[in-house]
This record gives C-alpha cells, sequence and structure tokens, in this order.
C-alpha cells in the first residue's frame, strides 16, 4: 500500500498545508510541525488506517519517512493477518 496520499490529505485537513508543498521530501520542521504535531498526526493515522503503530521510537524527518514507516506497519500488519486466517 502506498500511505502517502491519505498522508498527504490529512496534514492539509490537519495542519491547514498546501498538498504542493507536502512531497516526499518536504520535511515536517520546515512545514511547521513539531515533535507533539507529529505525535499526535501518527495517532490520527492509526485511526485513519486502523493500524496500530508500534511503541518505538523512530525519527521520522520527512513526509517520505512517514509514508514508509506507515507502511511497513501496514504490510507487516497484513501478513500477521494472512497468517492468523491460515
Amino acid at each position: 500500500m502506498n500511505s502517502l496520499p491519505t498522508i498527504q490529505r490529512l496534514m492539509v485537513e490537519q495542519f491547514d498545508l498546501k498538498l504542493e508543498d507536502l512531497s516526499p521530501d518536504a520535511q515536517l520542521d520546515s512545514l511547521g510541525l513539531d515533535s507533539l504535531s507529529v505525535i499526535e498526526f501518527m495517532f490520527e493515522l492509526e485511526d485513519e488506517l486502523n493500524i496500530t503503530l508500534a511503541n518505538e521510537r523512530i525519527e521520522l524527518l520527512s513526509i517520505g519517512d512517514v509514508a514508509s514507516f506507515v507502511d511497513n506497519i501496514i504490510a507487516s500488519q497484513n501478513i500477521t493477518t494472512q497468517q492468523s486466517s491460515k
């Protein structure tokens, strides 16, 4: 899955940012997002994508970092779900 479009849409809605500013290499701090904003946003992503993010601390610097992290979580949760249904 590619979570980037969902991440971009939610950032536009939640932080009143412009879509054209939300390329994968856009740095979160340059968009005005501090660490607390990023944490709150990750909770929003959990709800939107129906996923559970790991409690591990990971450094997310860009929108691409967020998308890669979320995509990896989705992939691992899909594998776990498929194995459970066998």
